[in-house]
């Protein structure tokens, strides 16, 4: 079966939930027999890879403005796979599945997968928000098949299209903890005495809640947020201010492999206080590596099935402080961490993942 990818960044180690997914999932598709032509955005990555893990990799035109971005690349992209000729495109997010009729037209089988609302962040105008919202519905009516990663996705969907979806979560790949501190001594953070928080820096996912709340603490705990803007704006500027005005906030940027294993390792509490999610790979990455977690209250979250003392309100920066204060004391017990291990295990597994999209992928093609 070929497939032709496109609505992501690109891979590998473009930062991004969307941009995770993928990494994850299309080697896994190529390992069960899938032929994968992905399509990356040629203003993300330096070096141009013809193939990696088995994927084959494209690059089309995609202008650095986040308004234009995806669709323009898009666009390119479907062009591009005329020549390809796969049995199956897969569009990811709603921003490209705008294209989706016209890929239709074009004559492709075409399987959407919806990875959140993203018209609800606060980055968008209305002009932005609208046609977000268009991408949603057009993507919805028309793609062959499309995929969800939650439930309240799919409700949604149900209600804007009258149709029904697949619902597939997002996974997690457990990982191989890192024993090594090397790192950490270059950020001067110690083991088991800090905060962690990986996020992009942009309003909807709450940082700004996070700086204030851990800047009310009078404690001997670092804050580390692992995490950058993709395009430079008043609010990122505005957050990196912000932490700046406390010594024991540390911001490394955008990291990967060894050192965010290694962030990760030796955490001692993770924090999520976002406002907008899809299904957060980050709190399940967290999660696999067995870490108290601390998130809010959003339906994304609710999704993961915490504890509920493990949830704060939302926006309150006095919750989210107090919450911090408790949580900063305690570990998980062991069977808090035994039943989120089985959790993660039986749910979020991307070997399964891959299986339960190359059935979509059948079902579209009528198979």
């Amino acid at each position: 079966m070929k497939v032709f990818v496109t609505g992501t960044r690109g891979i590998p180690d473009i930062p991004g939930g969307v941009e995770k997914h993928c990494q994850e999932l299309y080697p896994r598709m190529v390992e069960n027999g899938c032929s994968v032509l992905l399509s990356c955005r040629d203003s993300y990555v330096n070096e141009l890879p013809a193939l990696w893990k088995g994927v084959a990799l494209t690059y089309c035109l995609a202008p650095r403005r986040k308004c234009f971005e995806a669709t323009v690349h898009t666009l390119f992209s479907l062009i591009r796979a005329l020549v390809y000729r796969p049995d199956i495109v897969h569009i990811h997010a709603i921003g490209p599945s705008l294209l989706i009729p016209f890929a239709r037209l074009m004559g492709f089988k075409v399987v959407m997968t919806h990875h959140g609302s993203d018209y609800e962040r606060q980055k968008w105008g209305r002009t932005a928000r609208f046609m977000l919202q268009m991408g949603e519905k057009l993507g919805g009516c028309y793609a062959t098949e499309v995929i969800v990663i939650s439930r309240l996705i799919a409700e949604k969907i149900r209600q804007r299209c009258h149709r029904d979806t697949n619902l597939i979560y997002n996974g997690v790949t457990p990982p191989q903890r890192s024993e090594r501190t090397d790192y950490l001594k270059k950020l001067d953070v110690t083991s088991g005495e800090y905060i962690l928080a990986v996020a992009r820096f942009v309003p909807e996912k709450g940082l700004h809640d996070l700086v204030r709340a851990f800047q009310q603490l009078d404690c001997p705990y670092k804050l580390v947020i692992a995490g950058d803007a993709d395009h430079e704006t008043e609010y990122s500027k505005r957050l990196k201010s912000m932490a700046a005005e406390d010594s024991r906030i540390v911001l490394t940027g955008y990291i990967v492999g060894e050192k965010l294993n290694q962030i990760y390792s030796h955490a001692r509490l993770f924090v999520l206080p976002s406002y907008h999610e899809g299904l957060p790979i980050v709190l399940l990455e967290a999660l696999s590596y067995g870490l108290p977690v601390l998130v809010s209250d959003i339906a994304a979250n609710l999704e993961v099935q915490l504890p509920t003392n493990r949830y704060f309100h939302c926006g309150d920066v006095y919750d989210l402080r107090n919450k911090l204060e408790v949580f900063l004391q305690e570990t998980w017990s062991e069977a808090e961490r035994q039943a989120i291990g089985r959790q993660i295990e039986e749910k979020y597994n991307w070997d399964l993942i891959a299986w339960q999209t190359i059935a979509v992928y059948r079902r579209a093609l009528g198979l």
